[in-house]
């Protein structure tokens, strides 16, 4: 119990640590979207934290995954983010602009949760920093699914580059991966961490696995429905071609296109 709670405990500070750092950033830049790179970088800090406790190949193993993952989807909001203004979906979140609304209310409404958040998600981490490998075989089953996860996400992200940089392009993206779903990045985002769930919290135990499984939930609940593609199919509804792109190609699990 004591190293449970050393690890919870710690986890939360590390959290808590790089989103105040984050909250700072967003006040010197105008805008709030520089959370989505604190995210990455939060969650690094975390798995980093628990393989320190743990002291184990398997927790550093997981940690691993989370540098590779993270490092790669901070680099690449960093970039793409760079010189452009707030996302729409934070300010239709806070209700306005960060200097219309104030910096209290976006630490309430959005650096505190996701703080929050990150601890949450991390549980799988966590439970493999003070649980004892059990099946070492469910280890490289969920690296498989982590590593769908990060081609979906990389190549999602690396299709959609390609098509902003094509002067002849259509209104709409719809190639590629984008033809299979209309948010691969935010699919795969959710198959690594059922992936880390399966590499850190099933494969610890059913007892790990469970206290853990809120983690890979509660974060295919906020990429579908809460931060991820509902709120930006709002916008992008009013794009013209997306509705007629929409009713072809599935929100979010990957489908063959519809015809007709």
């Amino acid at each position: 119990m004591n190293d449970l709670l050393l690890v919870a405990g710690l986890s939360l500070l590390a959290s808590s640590v790089v989103m105040t750092v984050t909250a700072y950033a967003a006040a010197r830049a105008g805008r709030v979207s520089v959370v989505d790179v604190g995210w990455g970088l939060a969650l690094i800090a975390v798995a980093l934290v628990c393989a320190v406790l743990g002291g184990t190949w398997h927790s550093w193993l997981l940690a691993g995954l989370v540098l590779a993952w993270g490092g790669r989807l901070s680099t690449h909001i960093f970039v793409k983010s760079r010189g452009h203004g707030e996302d729409p979906r934070y300010e239709a979140m806070l209700g306005g602009t960060l200097d219309r609304v104030g910096m209290a209310h976006a630490v309430r409404k959005v650096f505190a949760v996701q703080g929050a958040a990150v601890w949450l998600v991390s549980l799988p981490l966590q439970a493999a920093a003070v649980a004892d490998l059990e099946w070492t075989w469910i280890v490289w089953l969920g690296l498989a699914v982590w590593v769908v996860g990060v081609v979906f996400e990389s190549v999602g992200d690396a299709q959609l580059a390609a098509y902003k940089r094509d002067p002849d392009r259509d209104p709409v993206m719809d190639r590629g991966l984008w033809s299979w779903t209309r948010h691969p990045n935010y699919f795969g985002d959710c198959c690594v961490w059922w992936g880390l769930w399966l590499a850190g919290g099933l494969a610890s135990g059913w007892v790990a696995g469970l206290a853990s499984l809120a983690a890979p939930i509660a974060m295919t609940i906020w990429l579908v429905w809460i931060t991820g593609a509902r709120l930006l199919e709002k916008t992008m509804m009013k794009r013209p071609g997306y509705p007629e792109y929409a009713a072809r190609t599935s929100m979010f699990v990957p489908l063959p296109p519809k015809r007709g």
